[in-house]
């Protein structure tokens, strides 16, 4: 589980309003598609402990169960939502949904772990046209105060999806066993598809638009692709041999060229060429990829370690991690509301410094560790750190563009978070592969890697975002 940015509110608030006439039921289809991805993100993290025993998995293709997924989401998610734009949002909204149930069911009945990668696979990229629809049709159904009412009512919800999902996945996990975490899905999907064909106004389809940035999905998937498997190769067992250096380079590669073909696609392009210059975009964007790939790497392998080491069963690893949506969704709204009165700077360099602090803290958990001494503070104090730069992020990264950008730029950053994790999952499968005291030295490592990261986030701030620009005082 991880905290999902909340520039995706930004891009529910920025669309343009076309208001329901069955308001309830638009929000609870827009709710069951966004719960499908949060609850999914966060009991898979409790089952891979259990996901590599049943299909006897080592710790590289372990690694992929989670990547699988968060790599055409990331490398997607912009392409999606511009799909919507162009076909219709609640069209593509219940084919997203329809998708997601396909790729779950897929994973419910993989007889092995390469057929699971890909079924997840299936997921992320079902995800990557579900979730930015969602998103689209709640702002489009509603205006004004309902629209704002609307939205709260939606990340409301993420936060209970998110506190539940853990605690519900473990706990199907230890009394029916992995596949069900994905066979749950199935009901969800067919009341979200059903309620979404009846209460979604169809949309007009933008026919009339410019093409679909096709090539830039293209390099930038391969690219993603290159780089993530080149990390897991390289920080695996095997060591930096010629293939995963040589994935990392065509990678790099593939990067260059995405961001070449979309400059000179202009307006055309999914990502507009404008968000590349900005200098204060730039510095939110690195703080995103660090802070939030951080986070992605403590909330895998937390209870990865708890299963596998301490003899917690997959209930209480759920469990111990239902402090952080609850922190979230009561600190969250008042560092927003504190952002508007100070400014977004000081709470994005104090979240930081918390969450490297709550990952030090992870220094205490180990054999025999007692919960609410070691493991509580830990998961606590990286709440209070995320909860802190979450809401401010949202302001300041629709802030650094001008309104034309606001949506590109909301997306944008929201693939970023997503493509953090997909890269610090990929090293971490050094980690996944021990046992025994090993387990426990090597989580360590990755707790102090993990704080330099978090520190490297707020130097990014420091260093590159100015903050926002001063109005000029009134004269009387």
């Amino acid at each position: 589980m991880t905290a999902k940015p909340l520039c995706d509110r930004a891009q529910a608030l920025g669309s343009a309003p076309h208001p329901a006439r069955r308001p309830t039921l638009v929000l609870v289809a827009t709710v069951l598609a966004s719960s499908l991805d949060f609850v999914d993100g966060s009991v898979v993290n409790v089952g891979v402990p259990a996901i590599g025993r049943s299909l006897h998995g080592d710790a590289a293709l372990l690694q992929w169960v989670v990547n699988g997924y968060l790599l055409p989401l990331s490398a997607l998610l912009l392409l999606g939502g511009a799909l919507g734009d162009r076909f219709g949002r609640r069209g593509m909204l219940a084919l997203g949904i329809g998708l997601f149930a396909a790729g779950s069911a897929l994973c419910a009945f993989a007889p092995t772990l390469e057929w699971l990668i890909v079924a997840r696979a299936a997921q992320g990229l079902a995800a990557a046209v579900m979730l930015p629809n969602s998103l689209a049709v709640l702002g489009a159904s509603f205006e004004g105060a309902s629209r704002s009412r609307a939205v709260g009512i939606w990340a409301a919800s993420a936060s209970i999806a998110a506190a539940v999902g853990p605690l519900l996945g473990g706990w199907l996990i230890d009394t029916v066993g992995w596949r069900a975490i994905f066979l749950i899905n199935l009901p969800l999907a067919a009341v979200a598809i059903g309620v979404t064909l009846y209460a979604v106004e169809r949309d007009p389809t933008g026919a009339d638009r410019a093409p679909l940035d096709l090539r830039g999905a293209a390099l930038i998937t391969l690219a993603l692709t290159g780089l993530t498997w080149g990390l897991t190769e390289g920080a695996g067992a095997m060591g930096w041999r010629p293939a995963p250096i040589g994935a990392v380079v065509a990678g790099a590669l593939f990067a260059a060229a995405f961001v070449w073909t979309e400059r000179r696609l202009g307006d055309r392009a999914m990502t507009p060429p404008a968000l590349f210059g900005s200098a204060p975009l730039g510095g939110l964007n690195l703080l995103t990829l660090l802070l939030y790939g951080a986070l992605a790497g403590f909330m895998l392998l937390l209870p990865f370690l708890l299963i596998t080491e301490v003899g917690y069963s997959a209930t209480e690893a759920g469990a111990t991690l239902l402090p952080f949506p609850v922190v979230m969704s009561v600190v969250s709204p008042l560092a927003g509301d504190l952002a508007g009165r100070i400014g977004a700077k000081p709470l994005l360099t104090g979240g930081g410094c918390l969450v490297a602090v709550g990952l030090l803290l992870g220094l205490l958990t180990g054999h025999g560790a007692n919960y609410w001494t070691t493991v509580l503070p830990s998961v606590v104090v990286v709440a209070l750190g995320m909860s802190c730069a979450a809401a401010p992020l949202t302001t300041a990264v629709l802030s650094s563009v001008d309104a034309r950008h606001t949506g590109a730029a909301s997306g944008l950053n929201s693939a970023v978070a997503q493509l953090g994790g997909v890269i610090v999952i990929a090293l971490v499968g050094a980690v996944l592969a021990t046992r025994g005291a090993a387990l426990v030295a090597a989580f360590h490592v990755a707790a102090i890697a993990g704080a330099l990261v978090a520190l490297a986030a707020v130097a990014a701030i420091v260093f590159l975002y100015p903050g926002e620009t001063p109005q000029p005082a009134e004269r009387g």
